[in-house]
């Protein structure tokens, strides 16, 4: 299904969302709850990611991890083309296991933006045996280009992410704890125990967004999931926590690109 210059394909991998864009849409911050890898097809673009400011052009393999802060603007006229696999944390568990030899650490997409036409290949190969529109989906195929795919963007290292602070992380977890209840900022600095002002400063030193954006993101992690179980998305923004289906509409367009609608043909 298409809207725009969006396109969702089904995959033959669960846990897999696939992305086609050709756009100029800028997207504010927002963070997945997937592990994302794709790679610029025309075009450039710049973006914010854990790791600082990053610009990557056609050819360029993309990366976003689950929670991690990020944006997007295009460089130069025309906007930029890309193709995107969203990986659902458990779908990714066991190859990135394979790809570090059994390690528990906390791996991480290590490269934002990578110039590596191997990878590059590795991944439209990968992308296109995962969207076969003829169902002819080769496990064995797809998990070969997903180990090499993952191979040189995996982070070995055991990383010790900083924590926040208790307050932050008090506040943080009430959030997490339940996003579709309603809630204020005076009820979450009474929670952490410091003034509102303290809350929205912390919060978004340690998460990069503030209390409210961190909320809505929450949100719509919970509708999109909703969604693609069949949820109607008038059911969904409702209990996503949403004040109605057109505010979830609005702030689903404005981080993901696309309408609710348009996921919800493609997915289910």
């Amino acid at each position: 299904m298409t809207k725009g210059r969006f396109k969702i394909a089904r995959c033959g991998m669960e846990g897999v969302d696939a992305v086609s864009a050709d756009t100029s849409h800028a997207f504010g911050r927002h963070t997945h709850d997937q592990f994302g890898i794709g790679v610029i097809l025309r075009g450039a673009q710049k973006s914010m990611s854990g790791r600082g400011v990053v610009e990557a052009e056609a050819g360029d393999v993309i990366t976003v991890n689950p929670g991690e802060v990020h944006d997007g603007s295009p460089l130069g006229e025309g906007g930029r083309a890309w193709r995107m696999l969203y990986f659902d944390p458990a779908a990714l568990a066991g190859p990135i296991r394979t790809v570090t030899e059994g390690s528990t650490g906390s791996a991480e997409l290590s490269h934002p933006a990578m110039r590596d036409p191997a990878s590059a290949a590795c991944f439209l190969s990968l992308f296109r045996t995962m969207t076969d529109p003829h169902g002819g989906y080769s496990e064995i195929e797809g998990r070969e280009n997903l180990l090499l795919l993952l191979a040189p963007l995996v982070d070995r290292r055991e990383r010790k992410q900083p924590g926040a602070p208790k307050a932050i992380q008090q506040a943080r977890e009430r959030i997490d704890d339940d996003p579709s209840a309603p809630l204020s900022l005076g009820e979450l600095a009474a929670i952490a125990g410091v003034s509102q002002f303290q809350l929205v400063r912390g919060f978004s030193k340690a998460t990069g967004l503030t209390p409210h954006a961190y909320l809505i993101q929450r949100r719509l992690q919970g509708a999109r999931k909703m969604i693609a179980a069949g949820a109607t998305l008038a059911d969904a923004a409702q209990a996503a926590g949403f004040a109605d289906q057109s505010h979830m509409t609005r702030l689903f367009v404005r981080t993901y690109g696309m309408s609710p609608g348009l996921y919800a043909a493609a997915v289910n």
